[in-house]
């Protein structure tokens, strides 16, 4: 997966900061890096997947209520009951 760079350096810092501020440690550049590739490569693809089926279920509610919206729109047929 390639990551844009400013996006990239952007969490490497947001990594860092957590590890500071919740262990008291320091870490460097090459260890936020690392991290970074753990979460993109290992933890990523649970959430993508999670938010692929959100989009999905969004989308049939919407089709199961257009279906319904249409549906309301028919008129009946003279002669028949």
């Amino acid at each position: 997966m390639e990551i844009p760079r400013g996006f990239k350096q952007e969490m490497k810092e947001r990594i860092r900061y957590y590890i500071y501020e919740e262990h008291g440690e320091e870490i460097g550049e090459l260890a936020a890096e690392n991290w970074l590739h753990f979460f993109a490569e290992e933890l990523a693809v649970p959430f993508y997947n999670q938010g692929v089926a959100d989009a999905s279920e969004m989308m049939n509610q919407k089709i199961m209520s257009t279906e319904e919206d249409l549906e309301a729109l028919k008129r009946p047929v003279k002669g028949k009951k």
